[in-house]
């Protein structure tokens, strides 16, 4: 079986605005296929990240997006990527049936005949201004108008910021089921990292403008687990280097990373931590950025 083919990937990847290091060398690689989230705190890094990969601002280092520098070669590679932020960013004094004039003006692998396709069930009709739909009801079109676009990369910037958990739920289980495909790879970064942990393939945690984890998901369990322990049981346990101690009344919960399991279990019960739990064990981990505690 051949290795899906590489979309992009970043070699010692740097960016600074004036004395601010943003990037401090950033190396990774997406194969084609895969749903990738990257997470940060605010200031990480994703975001200049992100604009490093469209082509937005230039760093220094290397990056390719399908063979090509983004940056040099912007309008050759929006051929085959699609960029998606938050739902409110919309142009609210567009009615429905302007905004899929102008997505198809810009884009060149759009179908509105797609689009419309996607629209079929729901309330919206192409007379509807945009301003008035409810936050729901964008979230429907913004979804439609993604799913139209024929984009081997599509990178979703907080795509679902503002909207309830039903329709974030809705937004990204159609997204999996209608959209995705081996050819397709996704990029999403949201604080919402629990909602979107079922449908990931990878993961890439950002801390200070360095990787600190870039994993698969499947590899998380081999490599991380959470113990809950008794007080009774601490002092052995913190003797196992836990990266992470939440204590809870009379038990704590610890998050050890290359710990063998058959040493934790004796000590209580056992489990994979959550995405936002590992999340917040490696922004606290003292060592998780040279130089910084």
């Amino acid at each position: 079986m051949t290795d899906p083919p590489i979309i992009a990937s970043a070699r010692d990847l740097t960016k600074a605005y004036g004395r601010k290091q943003v990037l401090r060398g950033i190396d990774f690689t997406i194969p084609a296929g895969r749903i990738y989230g990257l997470v940060g705190e605010n200031g990480a890094g994703k975001t200049t990240t992100l604009n490093a990969l469209l082509g937005l601002t230039d760093c220094g280092g290397q990056i390719e997006v399908f063979g090509l520098d983004p940056f040099r070669h912007r309008a050759r590679l929006m051929n085959t990527i699609a960029f998606i932020s938050d739902v409110a960013s919309l142009p609210r004094f567009l009615k429905v049936h302007q905004l899929l004039d102008l997505v198809g003006d810009i884009h060149p692998g759009f179908d509105r005949a797609t689009a419309h396709t996607f629209l079929r069930g729901t309330d919206l009709t192409p007379s509807l201004k945009i301003k008035t739909l409810s936050k729901g009801m964008m979230a429907q079109l913004h979804l439609a108008v993604v799913m139209a676009i024929d984009a081997r990369l599509l990178v979703l910037d907080e795509p679902t910021l503002g909207l309830d958990i039903i329709y974030r739920k809705r937004f990204y289980r159609r997204l999996l089921d209608d959209y995705m495909s081996e050819e397709r790879t996704l990029l999403i970064t949201t604080h919402q990292v629990d909602e979107i942990e079922s449908i990931l393939t990878d993961i890439l945690f950002l801390r200070g403008g360095k990787i600190i984890l870039d994993t698969p998901m499947e590899d998380i369990g081999q490599r991380f687990v959470q113990l809950t322990v008794g007080r009774d049981r601490m002092t052995e346990a913190e003797a196992l280097g836990p990266i992470d101690i939440e204590t809870r009344l009379d038990q704590a919960v610890m998050v050890f990373e290359d710990v063998p399991l058959e040493r934790l279990a004796p000590l209580g019960p056992v489990s994979t931590p959550s995405l936002s739990d590992l999340f917040v064990a490696l922004m606290q981990r003292q060592d998780a950025v040279t130089g910084e505690s």
